[in-house]
């Protein structure tokens, strides 16, 4: 069985400089791409020891960045014994799914009643830069990701909540997990960017329900796909049983 590669290591611990923060901020960013990209398997077991090594940090900077990633309920604590990857599951991507669409299309709404100027600014500017990175090619999907994210949270801009946008963001962190999945769909023939210009010219023309209702649309796109896919059997979500773990991993 082919090895699994995870996220290329940067100099470490060892001379490396920067303050203990920036380390565990660094090894957080890298674990947690590493898990919603699949590289970390669904259930896989964390194992300190062996990934300190691989990230060039130390088991005490990895544990704290670890601890982070179960606040963000991508990593589940398992009492003495250590950590593991969360699962993904059929039921959790429907309840993410409808979480997602009734905040996020109540919160555009909302934007689009009170959003002035810069927010309009804010929302052009944001949907230009994505537009550039579009249609989503394998080599940019990061880039790609982070720009669909403020495209997305600058849409919702125009109306301030804070706990709002934190929610969301948890969320939209779980709902990639997904999509990285939902992207290997065979067949899959989504109009992405399509997606997003509709949405952006309804908020433009402030037709708040036409937007709230094409964002909603958007959002469920890939986990309706996705969920016929599983319960047709054509596609299995990926977990710790179908690859190599342990040691093997960070040969």
């Amino acid at each position: 069985m082919a090895k699994r590669s995870i996220t290329p290591k940067h100099p470490g611990a060892n001379g490396e400089s920067g303050g203990a923060r920036t380390l565990i901020e660094r090894a957080y960013e890298q674990l947690r791409a590493d898990i919603i990209e699949g590289r970390l398997a669904p259930g896989e077991k964390l194992r300190v020891e062996h990934l300190k090594d691989h990230y060039e940090v130390s088991a005490g900077t990895l544990r704290e960045a670890i601890t982070r990633l179960v606040s963000d309920a991508l990593v589940v604590a398992e009492g003495q014994r250590g950590f593991r990857v969360a699962p993904i599951a059929l039921e959790e991507l429907e309840d993410i799914t409808r979480l997602r669409v009734q905040i996020e299309t109540e919160a555009l709404r909302q934007s689009i009643q009170a959003g002035d100027g810069a927010w309009r600014e804010a929302v052009h500017a944001a949907y230009a830069a994505l537009s550039d990175a579009e249609p989503i090619v394998p080599a940019r999907r990061r880039e790609w990701e982070l720009l669909n994210l403020r495209f997305h949270e600058a849409l919702l801009s125009g109306h301030a909540s804070p706990w709002t946008l934190r929610v969301l963001r948890l969320l939209s962190r779980h709902s990639e997990r997904y999509r990285s999945v939902g992207m290997h769909l065979p067949g899959s023939q989504r109009e992405v960017h399509a997606e997003h210009t509709e949405i952006y010219e309804y908020a433009m023309a402030g037709q708040e329900a036409r937007a709230a209702l094409a964002l909603e649309a958007h959002i469920r796109a890939t986990p309706d796909a996705l969920i016929r896919a599983l319960r047709e059997g054509r596609i299995t979500l990926p977990s710790a049983d179908a690859h190599q773990v342990g040691e093997a991993l960070l040969a």
